[in-house]
């Protein structure tokens, strides 16, 4: 499910004609958005009518439509085709795609896709399926232009004009040696630009930024907004060159990681069908309700210890979510800080202590502030004097509590291999639950009974 800008039709003129079985002008309709904006319409419509308009595209958009959706509207579209028709959408389609698509056929119809390419694109292929789906490997297209570095530039141009047709999103040529070693980059804005006699090797740049095949997906997306790369190579652990990954690759990769960071906040998936079947859906939300009503009892048992307290003072348990409250929205700005700090590559070790006594001393400043302003409304409300320091004191120790907690959580689940953005905001709510329950109800046992 990824964050794009909605598709240029509307979903209500979409609607009715397929409920008036206005087929023609639906289809005229879908003929006027692009593959993009194809594949969101799918993905915005029940799964009943994803079959019926898929049925209206036409075959010549079918394989950048199947790549553009996300995995799980994919996997359920596709298991409605006949083998026929499958080879037939995948046809044609980019490596790089395809190697996506794939991923989700059945063992039997993958071969037949994989044995209808020729040797040279069928070796590529695997050789991209070897990595994982999130790797620099995974993302980059092995189909490229290579040239030599002793070749003139003019028949560099010839070649090209030879080709009749360049792979997508071609950027630049890549100059390898005759072992397929790579040696540089040559944009094709500087074959327009240089005289045509002059040598590759005079117009190449020999420092182009190049990623090995392991790197992570979120890492290259990295590096190509801090470097504004628009295509870069791919080569092994040799240096030779196994492919480019190209500015729309990244695009995706930096979409899904948004999704992602969103989405994990609620324990969801980034390629979750909002229209799944409620069997479905229901069961994937079902594990992290569990585990927030195990750290739920958690937070109950610690306010059960102090029943006693509560039976003698009940504006106590009237004024125990304030203290709750505050501190998870303290922690929770902190924690969405560092994993998108994280996330960005701008949270590592070195700097980790800087951030956890900074966060903490914003914990102390807000801390005071608000202690002030809840005793201050206690005191008016309640008339209770001695409550409002108790409930002051508590809600200033659990944000200070909560900003320390923002910082060190995320950091240990790193350490830990856990993703943050998952499990970052279940471990911290239970940790600002039980310290403001305890401060609060202790401090009340302490001064009130």
């Amino acid at each position: 499910m990824e964050l794009e800008a909605k598709p240029k039709i509307d979903l209500g003129t979409l609607s009715d004609a397929l409920e008036r079985g206005m087929m023609q002008q639906a289809a005229g309709l879908i003929e006027d958005l692009n593959p993009a904006e194809i594949a969101l319409l799918i993905e915005s419509l029940p799964p009943a009518r994803r079959n019926i308009v898929w049925n209206l595209v036409s075959e010549e958009d079918d394989a950048e439509v199947l790549a553009k959706l996300n995995d799980e509207v994919r996997t359920r579209l596709m298991k409605g085709m006949d083998t026929k028709e499958l080879l037939n959408a995948t046809e044609g389609m980019e490596l790089d795609d395809l190697a996506d698509v794939v991923a989700d056929l059945p063992e039997s119809i993958t071969k037949q896709v994989i044995h209808s390419l020729n040797q040279r694109d069928r070796e590529r292929l695997e050789a991209v399926l070897s990595y994982p789906e999130d790797s620099a490997g995974g993302l980059m297209n092995p189909d490229t232009i290579t040239v030599r570095p002793n070749v003139s530039l003019e028949v560099v141009l010839r070649y090209l004009r030879a080709l009749g047709k360049l792979p997508d999103n071609t950027y630049s040529l890549f100059v390898v040696d005759r072992n397929d070693k790579y040696l540089g980059k040559l944009r094709i804005s500087r074959i327009v630009t240089h005289d045509l006699i002059d040598p590759v090797r005079d117009a190449m740049d020999k420092d182009a930024q190049t990623f090995t095949a392991e790197m992570p997906a979120t890492e290259v997306a990295r590096e190509f907004q801090n470097l504004d790369l628009i295509s870069a190579p791919v080569v092994d652990d040799s240096g030779h060159l196994l492919g480019q990954i190209t500015i729309d690759d990244v695009v995706d990769v930096i979409s899904e990681q948004a999704d992602h960071d969103i989405l994990s906040m609620a324990g969801l998936d980034e390629e979750d069908d909002i229209f799944a079947p409620v069997i479905v859906s229901a069961g994937r939300r079902a594990i992290w309700l569990g585990v927030n009503l195990a750290t739920a009892f958690i937070a109950a048992a610690v306010v059960g210890m102090f029943k006693d307290t509560l039976e003698e003072v009940v504006v106590l348990a009237v004024l125990m979510p304030v203290v709750a409250s505050m501190g998870g929205i303290a922690g929770t700005q902190t924690l969405t800080l560092m994993i998108r700090g994280m996330a960005l590559g701008r949270v590592e070790n070195s700097n980790a202590r800087w951030l956890l006594t900074k966060e903490v001393a914003v914990g102390v400043f807000n801390g005071c502030i608000w202690a002030a302003v809840v005793l201050f409304i206690t005191i008016i409300f309640f008339a209770k004097w001695d409550v409002g320091l108790v409930i002051g004191a508590a809600v200033a120790i659990n944000l200070i509590i909560a900003a320390f907690a923002g910082v060190i959580v995320p950091l240990i689940l790193r350490r830990m291999n856990i993703d943050a953005a998952l499990a970052g905001g279940v471990v911290l709510t239970t940790v600002t639950d039980v310290v403001g329950f305890i401060t609060f109800l202790g401090l009340g046992a302490l001064v009130l009974t």
